[in-house]
């Protein structure tokens, strides 16, 4: 893998990574606005004093830290594969260009050495998934890769129910932010009530270290509700994710795809609302995970 010198020299001297996904960039928002936001995040993590990390595969190499041409070249170009844990050989073997999901981020960043991981949504069990068997490998990972993944809870258009049920089989430890309610991505409640509340990134931290120095395998998710000012309407969310769903359903749409064009339909539907959204809350991500990565440096 080529890790950038500047991430390379940060693991060395033990100062704190934050590491990003690609996915964002190329099937998560249109161009230029996707490299605009990807750019914007880093910046976020480096006004903390941490270094950003953002993961793609180029040419077959998985990169961690691309440069701010590489990322501009991931948010243009057409045709780049969406990547998780099953794809990664044949993107290797056949030098494509790859965007990591959830699942391939975290991989790669487990490899380079880095614990903490932002994103936007992490994904989860879609609605009818007890009958499809639709259940995103996010949490297959979380429950055995050794990576903190910091979000704003599950992506809405999931049943938020039954993906926090697989991630407690798996193990996993579900770290709510200031509330005792699992955030619902677009808005700060879903009315689900967690048992583990953190009020502070060394508390978050603290937590991390204790998992790993008990060698506790697994990740860990940090659900960090969207900013009060930045949230949306629930019954608008709502309404717009049925809708999208019945689009989906009426063109056929399934498996890895499924997620990018609901989220693409819930921008149209809420004229750009949701996409507003998902800027604000990625960056409110990102600034606590940079506060729980350097804490976890000190620790």
């Amino acid at each position: 893998m080529i890790i950038s010198k500047e991430v390379q020299e940060a693991i060395k001297n033990h100062k704190p990574v934050v590491a990003l996904e690609s996915t964002i960039i190329s099937h998560g928002m249109p161009y230029p606005k996707n490299v605009k936001t990807a750019l914007e995040v880093e910046a976020v993590i480096r006004e903390h004093g941490v270094i950003p990390a953002t993961i793609g595969i180029i040419d077959g190499e998985p990169v961690v830290g691309m440069s701010p041409e590489q990322i501009e070249e991931f948010g243009k170009r057409e045709g780049i594969t969406k990547v998780s844990r099953r794809d990664l050989p044949v993107v290797f073997a056949k030098k494509q260009w790859g965007a990591t999901t959830v699942a391939a981020t975290m991989i790669i960043a487990a490899r380079a050495g880095i614990e903490i991981f932002v994103t936007g949504g992490v994904g989860g069990a879609h609605r009818g998934a007890q009958e499809n068997f639709d259940i995103s490998a996010d949490l297959e990972e979380l429950g055995k890769t050794n990576v903190t993944v910091v979000s704003a809870g599950v992506k809405a258009i999931l049943d938020l129910p039954l993906t926090l049920e697989i991630l407690e089989t798996k193990g996993v430890p579900v770290l709510t932010y200031g509330t005792d309610e699992f955030p619902e991505f677009y808005t700060r409640s879903s009315g689900i009530k967690v048992e583990t509340v953190v009020n502070s990134p060394l508390e978050v931290a603290s937590i991390i270290k204790c998992k790993r120095d008990n060698q506790f395998d697994g990740g860990v998710l940090v659900a960090n509700p969207i900013p009060e000012q930045y949230a949306m309407d629930r019954k608008a969310v709502d309404f717009a994710i049925n809708k999208a769903l019945k689009r989906a359903k009426k063109d056929g749409i399934t498996g890895k795809n499924i997620t990018p064009y609901l989220l693409k339909t819930i921008v149209e539907i809420t004229g750009g609302l949701s996409l507003e959204a998902n800027i604000h809350l990625v960056k409110n991500n990102a600034a606590l995970g940079a506060e729980i990565a350097k804490e976890l440096c000190n620790l």
